[in-house]
């Protein structure tokens, strides 16, 4: 390859030839051993070479490396389709797909041909002689390089798809009538071209092909960052087999696989998807830019519940011994960094009879809705789309299922499942159609590192939102649901580029929530400039205490969405574990999304957003994508000074806070909410300064109740009072009941325990560090910061009892402030 590592550096490689080659499906058929806490079977990979692309939309490499304002995609000759999407699994009528759901091949680890993991064994591919950019070398081997971290492989092999029955309907020129490489690489490429309207069949033969006798092992190496692949002879990607398994095992501490216990003491594994994303689950093709599908088949014991990234509601099919099976699909392609999996005790949590009620109820379409109905060819390569369903986008609220430990189900039940139906309607007004066809929700671990993850087709929810009242759970899943379209739909050609996904999303969750709340526009707006006003202390604190090169929102500048000629590319501080807890790029992105509402006005910005969903739906994209489209919305004599050169410099490309946010903070005056907690602070203030034994005719004070951010709010005034008297503190717990508010108000509550040493409290500290791991790495630094004995000891205590189980980025930042 031609990426040159410095593994004293934080960034982190993609090793993928993709510009030579894309994987356009995954088969993958595994097995989940919690004794062992390895998953291990097989993957078949399905390619198409990239000079197919070239001939149909130009070099991939062009493409990808383009600073034009076309989006990154391949598009093919026929329009998008869009059949009603069936949501049972693919019928078994042509005889092989019993395999695919319960089959599983002899593993065959001898090692024979050369094939193995140890590089000291290895099949005799030189790791100097084949790192060089690979796409046709003369004389040499054409290598074929997939990201891989933390795997066994065991084999890899050639498959003889021309043995499938009923295949020979995709050989279709007379010449070809005996089985060679060319013939095979036909099928393959037939399978893969297959038009939208016969997804299906399509996924139908793949199971096939995936459980066809392999035809020749091939030889393979690996380091690091990924596996290396050969068969002697094939020196160009056309020539490589079009479609290879690969048997492998993953490793109990792979980087992509958690291996933990539930809040019940049970057993189970999620795949976290950060920061390698999946390469320590199946080998892949990271970029981005390689967008593909997959199914899978899982077998598990049968107690436990396999949840996946698939379009289907999968129900189990038992096995014989205790064992059950469960089978999922995607028919959207999309990078393989999407895929996530999660294996364990789960019940499916469903709400009371009598929450029911009017939640499946569809509204009218408001006049402002209209305008998402557009009609005409989709811009993304051909898939079932549907945005050209009518069906799907008159859909408010797609088919959702909840899942979460038995002993979660009264948290639920309270907060969760009554708030998914709203949401999800919430959403579907502001940006209309939704993406995916289904969704579920998880209540994932408590050592789960954030308050949550959205993936196609599911969603993982940290315990900590279930706490304290809706707030904080509705505004989590909005944040997520919003991930559906930016994150998801439309993804970011440029990993550096995440405000394109996380600034939205944070942007729209203010959005969606006041929507599922159904406020008056006056209560909306004075809830969002609260929520700005929180962003905005959040965002100061952030610039204060982090490096300035990892605040920069486009690091790239001018080389963003540039790869090398084979693809691969570096992404700078991809591995950095302080990375992990930077906001830096949701709440800029925030307030330069925010920015332009304002001076666009809301119905404006949102109408141009929508007709932004429908343009780059299914698609890559990067900054200069949004924002040309976005001044072209504009007229040109309202643009005052909005342009792509001056929204590079001030917000994308400089460090600190932008100039014009600088600006319109100063000059902006407090919101009615904000100016109420105000008022509080100063009756807190007072009640600190009294003396101990007070005169009887003075006036207890009256204190206003408060939304939870407007509790946050007030907390976070009090932590810049030098003193408060244990009597305050105690008082304001009692006054809000601080210990049964939800989790980022309980945070700021434990941030003033241990500034102000407030030892009858630290039970509560204790109890943060431990339920809300999602949320409480920044409260080891205060404890341990305080050079207080008794507080570092809370700190050390609480980490002896949560290490083992923590996630393995907070653990070494933890690790590294206590010792």
């Amino acid at each position: 390859m031609d990426i040159k590592l410095d593994p004293s550096r934080d960034d982190l490689p993609l090793m993928a030839n993709t510009s030579h080659i894309l994987v356009k499906h995954y088969v993958l058929d595994l097995d989940v051993d919690f004794e062992s806490q390895i998953i291990e079977g097989t993957i078949v990979l399905f390619f198409e070479p990239g000079d197919r692309f070239e001939k149909q939309s130009g070099s991939t490499k062009d493409t990808c490396r383009s600073e034009s304002n076309e989006a990154c995609s391949f598009r093919m000759p026929a329009p998008c389709q869009s059949p009603v999407t069936d949501t049972r699994t693919f019928s078994s009528k042509t005889g092989y797909n019993d395999f695919a759901i319960c089959g599983k091949g002899e593993k065959d680890t001898s090692g024979k041909d050369g094939n193995h993991d140890n590089p000291e064994q290895a099949s005799g591919i030189s790791s100097s002689k084949y790192r060089c950019d690979t796409g046709n070398h003369g004389s040499e081997d054409f290598l074929l390089v997939l990201d891989c971290c933390d795997l066994s492989v065991l084999k890899v092999e050639e498959v003889d798809v021309a043995a499938v029955p009923g295949i020979d309907k995709f050989t279709r020129s007379p010449k070809l009538t005996v089985v060679s490489e060319e013939l095979r690489n036909q099928i393959v490429h037939e399978l893969v071209t297959l038009p939208a309207g016969r997804w299906r069949e399509q996924l139908d033969y793949y199971a096939g092909c995936s459980q066809a006798p392999g035809c020749g092992e091939l030889l393979f190496d690996t380091d690091t960052w990924s596996l290396q692949i050969r068969k002697t002879g094939a020196q160009t990607a056309t020539d490589f087999p079009h479609a290879i398994r690969i048997w492998y095992s993953t490793k109990p501490q792979g980087r992509s696989v958690t291996w933990t216990s539930d809040q019940s003491g049970r057993p189970c594994v999620y795949t976290m998807g950060s920061p390698i994303n999946n390469r320590a689950l199946f080998p892949c093709q990271e970029p981005p830019v390689a967008m593909s599908t997959w199914q899978a088949t899982v077998r598990a014991a049968a107690s436990f519940v396999v949840l996946m990234s698939g379009e289907n509601s999968a129900k189990p099919t038992q096995l014989r011994e205790g064992c059950a099976s469960w089978h999922y699909y995607v028919t959207m392609p999309m990078p393989a960094s999407t895929f996530t999996i999660a294996v364990g005790s789960w019940t499916e949590m469903k709400p009371e009879p009598c929450l029911l009620k009017d939640l499946a109820a569809e509204r009218a379409l408001s006049p402002s809705e209209a305008d998402f109905r557009y009609v005409g060819v989709c811009g993304h390569m051909e898939y079932p789309c549907r945005f050209q369903n009518p069906s799907a986008t008159a859909q408010e609220i797609v088919p959702h299922r909840v899942f979460a430990p038995v002993c979660l189900q009264g948290a639920c039940q309270e907060t969760l499942l009554q708030l998914v139906p709203p949401c999800l309607s919430a959403a579907h007004a502001i940006l209309g159609t939704h993406p995916f066809s289904r969704l579920d929700i998880l209540i994932v671990p408590a050592n789960f590192p954030s308050l949550g993850m959205a993936s196609p087709h599911i969603i993982f929810l940290s315990q900590s939102v279930l706490t304290g009242a809706s707030h904080l759970c509705g505004t989590r899943l909005c944040h997520e649901i919003a991930h559906a379209w930016f994150g998801l739909a439309i993804g970011a050609r440029d990993w550096t580029e995440e405000w394109l996904s996380e600034g939205f999303a944070t942007h729209l969750e203010d959005v969606f929530w006041a929507e599922a709340q159904q406020l008056a526009p006056h209560e909306a707006q004075e809830q969002q400039e609260l929520k700005a006003c929180l962003r905005w202390c959040r965002l100061q604190d952030e610039v204060r205490n982090s490096p300035e090169e990892m605040q920069v929102l486009r690091p790239n500048k001018e080389k963003t969405g540039h790869v090398s000629d084979s693809g691969s590319s570096v992404i700078k501080h991809g591995l950095n574990p302080e990375k992990v807890f930077m906001q830096v790029h949701y709440l800029k992105g925030y307030f330069l999304l925010r920015f332009l509402a304002q001076r666009l006005g809301d119905d404006t910005y949102f109408a141009f957003l929508r007709k932004f969903v429908h343009t780059f739906h299914g698609q890559l994209i990067l900054s200069q994508d949004f924002l040309q489209m976005l001044l072209e919305n504009i007229p040109e004599e309202n643009r005052l000074e909005l342009s792509m050169e001056n929204i590079f410099r001030d917000w994308l490309e400089s460090s600190g806070i932008p100039q014009p946010l600088q600006r319109e903070r100063q000059a902006g005056a407090e919101c009615g909410l904000a100016r109420q907690v105000s008022a509080e602070v100063e009756k807190w203030i007072r009640v600190n300064r009294r003396p101990r034994k007070r005169k009887r005719r003075e006036a207890e004070e009256v204190f206003e109740k408060l939304l939870p951010d407007q509790l946050v709010l007030l907390l976070e005034h009090l932590l810049e009072q030098k003193t408060l008297n244990p009597r305050t503190l105690q008082s304001l717990e009692r006054t809000y009941h601080l210990p049964q508010q939800d989790a980022e108000v309980r945070h700021r509550w434990c941030e003033l325990i241990v500034k102000h040493r407030y030892t009858r409290a630290y039970k509560d500290v204790e109890r943060f560090l431990q339920e809300d791991q999602a949320m409480g790495v920044y409260l080891y630094g205060e404890l341990m910061l305080s050079e207080d004995p008794r507080q570092q000891q809370v700190a050390r205590q609480c980490f002896e009892l949560t290490k083992e189980q923590m996630e393995r980025s907070s653990a070494e930042v933890v690790a590294e402030m206590l010792f």
